[in-house]
């Protein structure tokens, strides 16, 4: 829904309806925290692939440095993950 109220002259906002996660994925994201991957895996292993493809993003999009374990568990989890593609683009 677009709304112009509240905005300056010609300005639109828009306004967004609030996500909620579905069951367990709140409870989930909880438990990692700050953990990266050589501490916390989601519980699904259908998931690996795609959560090691997205902390991967997140590292060489923002040129962020893994300590010995991480890249050990990145190694180990990408092995079996051939067909995922990490997509970034570089920070400003």
């Amino acid at each position: 829904m677009r709304s112009t109220k509240g905005c300056p002259a010609g300005r639109e906002t828009r306004r967004l309806r609030p996500v909620y996660p579905p069951n367990g994925l709140a409870r989930s994201n909880r438990a990692k925290a700050d953990r990266d991957p050589a501490e916390w895996m989601p519980p699904l292993p259908e998931a690996h692939c795609r959560y090691v493809g997205e902390w991967t993003a997140m590292k060489l999009r923002w040129d962020l440095a893994a300590d010995q374990a991480e890249a050990d568990a990145l190694t180990m989890y990408t092995e079996a993950c051939e067909t995922t593609v990490v997509h970034y683009t570089p920070a400003p």
